[in-house]
């Protein structure tokens, strides 16, 4: 009889074939997602790391010869190509710098009895002569272009003030001046007889003047602010304040700019951008910052903070609209400083020697500097001076503020107020909701999938354990939608009867419980074994109902009629749009997740672990907590810390449930603003590239990083409790 050779070589192959395929398959599927991690990570911070870094400053990208006389200051366009030069001979030139030997593209002279020369900040862009006799003229150099058909063209245009106002006085002659243009033109001068007079001109064109009615010595600087609501008035290093009120200008206040210290004695006065502080130079190099600040319900000028320069300062230069400055040396170094991020933004040998001065463009792009008759022109690359990791993790001082604080601030009414870009309030926000979800979802979800793997008939736990899984699958979308304008209501009108909820209910639920076991034996045994639940649910649903329909009186018993008055009298803010509202909508969509892993994780313990406990005169209680829980405890860990990278995360029931303000405040009946929520609302509306738009990706960062290091603090922490309890 043949006898027909068994052989698995061809299938063996096949097999080997197909178990190499499904290998190469599941490997690169798991290095793709750690690629595709990475690769998250690397995107996020390239977004990210141009925030930290220096300024650029390029020197002498063009140059130019003039001859314009005796210049006192200087201005350059948005390209960088044409300038104008100012004469203390009353006079202004525009000058192409591009073209070799050019001439002024325009030319205009007020006269040649001006002497004296005064300008508001850059930001304005008005300029003044006068002459001693008290004449003075006004005007604003424009520098605009024109698209025409052969490409832009420049068209430099002179904007003069037609008001008719002057500081003529008679038998004495004009010193020094100042002036802001606005809704009213305001004019300061120091006169020969050691005098201050101002005089005004309203928008009816009435005019107004004011003579301070006491001499001030050795006058040695004048400023207004461009509102024309503010003098300051400088001898040595004393600092007179006045304000305008009505028809008169009244001294607020006089204030020690040195301090006291004789060696930080004052040498000038500058506006920073908005007009809101003073940069005061100190004759030591120091430059220090102050501004106004609310203190017993009066302002006062207040030092900020400073700036240790080196002694051979020469001039400071401001910004034309943010908050920072440029420091120009003897030794042509210049430096750039941002006041409130207190950052060194920029370091640069630039020239060979100081600037006799410079300019600043409107886009803060391009620098103009006067060295003997040649002008320069520099590139800046300064992005995000306001940004450092002190401005964004620790208070700071801003402007108008009474201390210093986090404030996160994106947008302002206007130019003169700077966004305000920490990161703490919404971090706190996050980790608010996180915190208030995960203390309502905890218990709930710990307990409920303990009960339902452990003391739940299969029937019902066939039931219950696919219905709560479904709740997942509701959108979250829709759970803030319903929060929002839905239970943040009922919350707000039966507010007694929620607080009071929190302890009825855990009290009612022990009541119940201890009822139960009073009631005779008969009757308990009717009702199969892990079938209470069919009975408790529906008690807590009525009492909730007769709860909530007692709201009126439980306040009037509680507190006299009124919560909202209640809480106002001890301080405790409300919003509709709460914690408490976002703890129990985040906490409804976060059960889900941690039901689902620790009801599994309690189930999957071996049965023989529970029989054996059971069979050696353990009760079931003490087989709960000393065995199963201890063998499921690494799964109900990891159940706990998904949860709560699910709770960090959540973006939708935060943005619609919450007042979306940015506090820091663990007050449950306040809002509070997350990162995720942020990142939402903020990203269509930010600028590409701006400071606003890379924090919104260091925001999402944070947020990645977070959610990993959570993920993988819960799978060591499982891993160690898994080897720990594994010999049970």
């Amino acid at each position: 009889m043949a006898k027909a050779e068994f052989s698995l070589r061809e299938k063996d192959r096949n097999r080997l074939v197909k178990d190499r395929v499904v290998r190469f398959a599941v490997s690169a599927g798991g290095v793709g997602v750690l690629a595709a991690l990475v690769l998250i990570f690397v995107y996020l911070a390239m977004m990210v790391l141009p925030l930290f870094s220096d300024a650029k400053l390029t020197p002498n990208v063009a140059s130019q010869m003039i001859t314009t006389p005796a210049p006192v200051a200087a201005g350059i366009d948005e390209y960088g190509e044409h300038a104008f030069v100012v004469s203390q001979q009353g006079k202004i030139d525009f000058w192409s710098i591009l073209q070799a030997n050019a001439q002024p593209r325009l030319s205009i002279d007020f006269g040649s009895q001006y002497s004296l020369f005064a300008q508001m900040p850059r930001a304005q862009g008005w300029f003044g002569f006068a002459a001693e006799n008290g004449e003075v003229t006004l005007f604003q150099p424009e520098m605009s272009h024109v698209m025409t058909s052969e490409g832009r063209l420049f068209e430099p245009v002179i904007n003069r003030f037609d008001g008719n106002i002057n500081l003529t006085y008679p038998d004495v002659t004009l010193k020094a001046f100042t002036f802001s243009v606005a809704e009213s033109t305001v004019l300061a001068g120091y006169f020969s007889d050691n005098r201050v007079r101002v005089r005004w001109q309203n928008a009816d064109q009435s005019t107004d003047s004011f003579v301070f009615p006491t001499p001030m010595e050795n006058l040695d600087q004048l400023l207004i602010t461009p509102d024309g609501k503010t003098l300051y008035l400088r001898s040595g290093s004393e600092l007179v304040i006045a304000k305008q009120s009505a028809d008169r200008f009244v001294v607020r206040e006089v204030v020690d700019l040195s301090q006291g210290k004789a060696k930080h004695a004052v040498t000038n006065i500058d506006l920073l951008s908005g007009a809101y502080s003073l940069l005061v130079t100190h004759h030591d190099g120091l430059v220090s910052q102050w501004f106004d600040v609310l203190e017993n319900k009066a302002r006062h000028l207040t030092y900020i903070r400073e700036f240790k320069l080196a002694s051979e300062l020469q001039f400071l230069l401001p910004d034309t609209f943010r908050k920072g400055f440029y420091s120009f040396y003897q030794n042509g170094t210049v430096q750039s400083h941002y006041t409130t991020s207190e950052k060194l933004v920029m370091f640069e040998r630039a020239y060979q020697k100081a600037p006799q001065m410079a300019g600043m463009s409107n886009n803060e792009q391009y620098m103009v500097a006067l060295s003997g008759s040649q002008l320069s022109v520099a590139h800046i690359d300064n992005p995000y001076p306001e940004i450092s990791l002190s401005s964004l993790w620790q208070q700071v001082w801003y402007e108008s503020y009474p201390e210093p604080t986090y404030v996160w601030q994106t947008t302002s009414a206007n130019d003169e107020f700077e966004a305000k870009f920490s990161l703490v309030p919404i971090a706190f926000g996050t980790l608010k909701a996180a915190a208030f979800a995960m203390l309502f979802a905890v218990p709930v979800a710990v307990f409920g999938a303990i009960y339902t793997a452990y003391f739940m008939t299969p029937k019902m736990r066939r039931v219950v354990k696919p219905s709560i899984e479904l709740m997942e699958a509701l959108p979250t979308v829709i759970i803030g939608f319903l929060a929002g304008l839905w239970f943040a209501p009922i919350v707000e009108s039966h507010l007694a009867a929620v607080s009071a909820l929190l302890f009825v209910l855990p009290i009612a639920i022990v009541l119940i419980g201890v009822i139960w076991h009073i009631l005779p034996s008969p009757w308990t045994r009717r009702l199969p074994k892990g079938w209470h639940p069919a009975i408790l649910m529906p008690l807590i649903v009525l009492i909730t109902v007769l709860v909530l329909q007692q709201s009126g009186n439980i306040e009037m018993w509680l507190f006299d009629g009124d919560v909202r008055a209640f809480l106002a009298q001890q301080g405790i803010d409300f919003d509709q749009r709460n914690a408490l509202v976002v703890g129990f909508a985040m906490g409804f969509a976060v059960i889900p997740t941690i039901f689902t892993i620790a009801e599994d994780a309690i189930f999957s313990v071996p049965k023989h672990l529970s029989d054996g406990s059971l069979a050696l005169g353990a009760t079931p209680w003490q087989t709960l907590i000393y065995v199963v829980l201890l063998t499921a405890s690494p799964g109900v860990f990891s159940a706990i810390m998904m949860g709560l990278g699910r709770a960090v995360g959540e973006t939708m029931i935060v943005l619609m449930a919450t007042g979306n303000t940015p506090i820091l405040d663990w007050n449950i009946l306040e809002g509070m603003r997350t990162l995720s929520a942020s990142i939402a609302v903020e990203m269509p509306e930010s600028e590409v590239g701006s400071s606003h738009f890379r924090i919104l990706f260091l925001a999402a960062l944070i947020l990645l990083v977070f959610t990993f290091a959570v993920n993988s603090l819960a799978e060591w922490v499982r891993q160690r409790l898994r080897e720990k309890y594994r010999a049970l």
